[in-house]
């Protein structure tokens, strides 16, 4: 089953804005003529559940409402409700003959942007959103800014150009092209109703549709009749409420075989459990959920006030500036964004650049055991690290972890990572199944990685991209977990700072730069990381709680499996804070490392995160920035901006080298 998508990263929807519900059947209308002049008439068009008026004349001059605008027919004075489909973002001017460029928000950049002929734009001016007709002239596409560069009719001068930018490019409904067999419209979707196939049971209604990243899934309202299992598994007792609960559903053929859209209905087959798995139940009352959601809306205000504080305290005021312009979603982006920054590590990091501190690689590792300034073990390169042999070391590890006694985090994308268990480009752009089945064949080896035996005793941490989380959950869910106990099971977002400019202005002053008005440019922090996370979550104290002694962190490859009970037996027979084992066969132990910490350690690192060394990486970044009134696209082909970087042998600072062992192979 296909579906259009209007965004880059997502290949298979087409959502259309949400239009205003405007049946015909909820209007009152009232005509108010003038005998003077028939070009002065004019009517208002109120819906009743509504209190959005539209006031439209006859004349080629329109006051329109938010994606609704109303025609009239000059003889028959009868209106007509026009609908649009979002294809673009004005961003700024381009040259000085009134160009502009577009950013694409559309799966048919080449029909709406090539193709001369009548467009709408939508902008905000005093407060209130208008849409005005304009006729397209020309575009060009611009590869380098992925932009388009368009000419619209009467727009001659820069200052012209300039009063469009910020606006939304729209097409109206009708135009929208025709889809293939199979393939459908998110606007097609929403509203249609849900029904079991076998028994024709109506489930409910469908009120979103989004992407995962795997797969589409289809947000469905529950119907109150459906008689859905409760949180426990038992029968939900009639006098709690079931209607307006959601689930989620893929949209793909085997769960959704039959979509119909004349009948605007469907049918699926879910497999058991489904439904319930992804049910939000709850058997407050409304007004209790009300509450609740006000407390939370009230809470995240304070957040958001406290963050905007912390930025402005370290000059920073520009991130706020896509506050006061654009559209709800994008200004609601914004405030998630601005509340998510990591102030605190944002100034250490920042502070850090000021004060170089020493850098701990493998290479240095190497040196100081050759020098015997630190404990080390030469192995052979065809020793197991996880013990099928004698060795005592080993032994005394894996007894240590069927104890529970050591939890594993296994950072699945690190920073520029190549040849780990998982790659940023291959979980952006291709299916997360894919990407992820190294990482299930990692935890399908009872050989290389913990014995099943003993899993349930051993926590585990799984640090990734955003983008990979919700594939993750449903790896281990499928797996029945790989025989970990789900209570100890932790699925971390990896931990990113803001890119800064590489040129300060004033002393300690990196600008934050903005990969479009209401987003933040940013890049993952690296493995070093894994500490804020540490503390963000708790994570520590948990591990405590459950008993746990040692932590180990390592980025899965063919050579790194986890599990390193040697390692892990030789730091608790030296009583050591810090085990670390280096392989020449490792092409670069910067990206691709095993270490073992003890619990005192980490905590230790979480009171002094300020010893951990960042590093500034200078990089070619495209961004945007506010120039007087307009928003403008900066690109360069040489580095322009440093991406904040933090390698996990930093932590080296905050230990005593007589606390460090080494394994070399």
């Amino acid at each position: 089953m296909m579906m259009q998508s209007t965004l880059p990263t997502s290949p298979r929807l087409l959502p259309l804005l949400p239009s205003l519900p405007l049946p015909p059947s909820s209007f009152n209308f009232t005509l108010s003529s003038s005998s003077s002049s028939s070009s002065s008439s004019s009517f208002t068009i109120t819906t009743k559940t509504n209190t959005t008026h539209f006031h439209v004349r006859t004349t080629a001059t329109h006051t329109q409402g938010n994606v609704a605008v109303v025609d009239v027919d000059n003889e028959n004075e009868i209106g007509i409700v026009r609908q649009f489909i979002d294809i673009g973002y004005l961003s700024n001017v381009h040259g000085l003959q009134g160009e502009i460029c577009v950013k694409p928000t559309t799966d048919f950049p080449l029909l709406r942007f090539s193709t001369p002929g009548t467009r709408w734009l939508r902008q905000n001016v005093l407060g209130e959103e208008t849409i005005q007709e304009v006729e397209l002239e020309q575009g060009r596409h611009h590869p380098a800014h992925n932009s388009w560069i368009l000419k619209f009719k009467g727009i001659d001068t820069v200052d012209q150009a300039k009063m469009l930018t910020g606006s939304t490019l729209l097409v109206t409904d009708d135009e929208r092209p025709e889809l293939e067999e199979g393939e459908f419209y998110t606007h097609d979707l929403v509203g249609m109703k849900v029904l079991l196939k076998e028994s024709g049971e109506l489930v409910g209604t469908v009120i979103g549709v989004f992407n995962s990243g795997a797969n589409d899934l289809l947000q469905v309202s529950l119907d109150s009749s459906f008689g859905i299992l409760d949180k426990s598994g038992k029968s939900r007792s009639e006098e709690v409420e079931a209607s307006g609960q959601l689930v989620l559903v893929p949209f793909v053929e085997a769960i959704v075989p039959d979509v119909d859209t004349k009948r605007r209905e469907m049918h699926i087959t879910p497999p058991k459990g489904l439904l319930e798995l992804n049910l939000r139940y709850d058997e407050r009352s409304k007004k209790e959920r009300r509450q609740i959601e006000w407390k939370e809306r009230r809470k995240f205000q304070k957040r958001l006030i406290a963050a905007k504080k912390k930025l402005g305290e370290i000059e920073q005021q520009h991130v706020f500036h896509g506050l006061r312009y654009g559209e709800k979603e994008q200004r609601s982006l914004l405030s998630d964004q601005i509340v998510g920054v990591n102030t605190k590590l944002l100034q250490e990091a920042l502070q850090g650049l000021q004060q170089p501190t020493k850098r701990w690689n493998a290479a240095e590792l190497v040196s100081a055991s050759e020098a015997k300034l630190i404990s080390s073990m030469q192995i052979s390169s065809k020793s197991s690290l996880h013990g099928n042999g004698d060795n005592i070391l080993q032994e005394k590890g894996l007894k240590l972890m069927s104890e529970g006694k050591m939890a594993i985090v296994l950072l699945l994308n690190e920073k520029e990572n190549q040849g780990c268990i998982c790659d940023p480009d291959v979980v952006e752009n291709e299916a997360t199944d894919t990407s992820l089945l190294p990482l299930q064949k990692l935890l399908s080896d009872d050989g290389n990685f913990i014995k099943d035996k003993d899993r349930e005793a051993v926590p585990l941490i799984l640090v990734s991209s955003a983008q990979q989380i919700e594939s993750l959950r449903k790896l281990f869910t499928n797996n029945n977990h790989f025989a970990f106990d789900s209570e100890k099971i932790w699925f971390l977002e990896e931990e990113k700072l803001p890119v800064v400019s590489n040129l300060p202005e004033g002393q300690n002053k990196y600008k934050i730069l903005m990969k479009s008005p209401w987003e933040i440019l940013q890049t993952p922090v690296g493995s070093g990381g894994f500490i804020s996370l540490f503390s963000r979550h708790s994570i520590s104290d948990n591990l405590i709680n459950l008993g746990v002694e040692y932590i180990e962190i390592c980025c899965p490859s063919e050579r790194i499996a986890g599990g390193n009970s040697l390692l892990l037996g030789l730091v608790d027979s030296r009583k050591a804070d810090v085990g670390i084992q280096i392989s020449p066969s490792i092409a670069d132990p910067e990206k691709s490392f095993d270490m073992i910490f003890s619990m005192d350690f980490v905590k230790k690192l979480l009171k002094q995160s300020n010893k951990l060394q960042f590093d500034a990486i200078p990089k070619a970044n495209s961004f945007v920035e506010k120039i007087d009134k307009d928003w403008v696209t900066v690109t360069s082909s040489i580095p322009n901006s440093y991406e904040l970087s933090c390698s996990i042998y930093s932590s080296l600072n905050a230990c005593s080298m007589d606390k460090v062992c080494v394994v070399r192979e």
